[in-house]
């Protein structure tokens, strides 16, 4: 009965520990959207400027973004 209890205590409690990472996760998550958004559109605006390589560069880059 003691072991059970204990588990059950030490399940509680260390997955309330690895609560606190969310809203770390959730910042890491906007600052990779706000730079594939700012790659994306130095990629368009080199795309209009006919700029194709260096477009086809900076959106590749946005992209490895959401791979890591």
């Amino acid at each position: 009965m003691k072991k059970i209890i204990l588990s059950l205590c030490l399940v509680l409690f260390v997955s309330s520990a690895y609560a606190g990472s969310c809203p770390m996760m959730a910042k890491n998550i906007d600052d990779k959207i706000k730079k594939a958004q700012e790659l994306r559109d130095q990629g368009m605006d080199a795309h209009k400027a006919g700029d194709h390589a260096k477009s086809e560069k900076l959106l590749n880059e946005a992209l490895a973004l959401f791979k890591s």
